[in-house]
């Protein structure tokens, strides 16, 4: 049996009509004949087989079907819109620009430009790697659109935290490095301050009066895996993006967890930069369920 099948634009008529209050005023607002819309109810009614509306006095009234309708069909109607708004969204060209952290980018900002190049295809999307102090200028200056980087502390008027992770020791899987490391003061390898883990790093070996000496600085989060690698020391940073021939080394004092935090540069986001936030976040929570699972 073929199930009956509404007109939406019928239902927008009916709809247009109950919140204008007057079926005359809703003709003229869609641009249609008052017999138009007359014939549009009838056909409506007919349709589902009982009165939607009643004369109440010189006016009209829903009757309990109409009631019942108008709910329905309202959020037909919206449904029905929002998927082709979505469309011309989608269909949009324009340009957004991401900044953030270099332990984000090999694992993690692959997986979130795929998603979003099949919801946005005609946006340009610029990528930009930097350490926190650039990309919250870039933000601060309005060069990015949005940006993800620790929490430092650093506070800006449309920044969203995400959550965050542990912080551990890493070294080198196939080096001996706890035993060399015996000898004082311990070799760390960081980059330049001011940098919010190595400030953790030294704060928690002071603590535990440890000894240290800064080994090797790099610029990037691949010269300190390469140092590391070839037993230079030990650094201090998250499981993101750790290479796997590299290990969690235990034995070493606490360290706390450190937080993620999207930043963006307005309060009013393109929808682009609406849904880029949004496979940020997913795939930030993705990334966590799994190194939870791994525990």
């Amino acid at each position: 049996m073929r199930r009956p099948t509404f007109d939406l634009d019928v239902l927008r008529t009916f709809v247009t009509g109950v919140e204008f209050n007057s079926f005359a005023k809703a003709a003229d607002r869609l641009g249609r004949s008052t017999s138009a819309v007359s014939a549009q109810l009838k056909k409506l009614e007919e349709q589902i087989g009982t009165p939607v509306l009643a004369k109440s006095g010189r006016g009209l009234v829903l009757t309990p079907t109409g009631e019942a309708l108008l709910s329905h069909a309202r959020r037909l109607l919206e449904l029905n819109d929002g998927i082709f708004q979505t469309l011309r969204e989608r269909e949009t060209a324009g340009s957004l620009c991401f900044g953030l952290q270099e332990d984000f980018g090999e694992h993690f900002l692959s997986e979130i430009l795929r998603r979003f190049v099949q919801t946005y295809p005609r946006v340009k999307l610029e990528v930009r790697i930097a350490r926190n102090a650039e990309l919250l200028a870039l933000i601060q200056s309005a060069d990015l659109d949005l940006a993800l980087t620790w929490d430092t502390g650093h506070q800006s008027p449309y920044a969203t935290r995400l959550g965050e992770t542990p912080m551990h020791w890493i070294g080198a899987r196939d080096t001996p490095l706890l035993g060399a490391l015996e000898a004082s003061p311990l070799p760390l390898i960081m980059f330049d301050a001011p940098c919010v883990m190595r400030s953790a790093a030294t704060q928690a070996l002071d603590a535990a009066q440890i000894p240290w000496r800064i080994a090797l600085t790099s610029p990037s989060v691949g010269g300190i895996w390469a140092a590391v690698t070839a037993g230079l020391g030990l650094t201090l940073r998250t499981r993101i993006g750790l290479p796997s021939h590299l290990t969690v080394v235990a034995g070493l004092p606490p360290v706390p967890s450190l937080g993620y935090v999207l930043h963006s540069n307005g309060d009013d986001p393109t929808p682009a930069a609406r849904q880029l936030a949004a496979l940020i976040k997913t795939s930030l929570q993705e990334q966590a369920f799994r190194f939870t699972m791994a525990k």
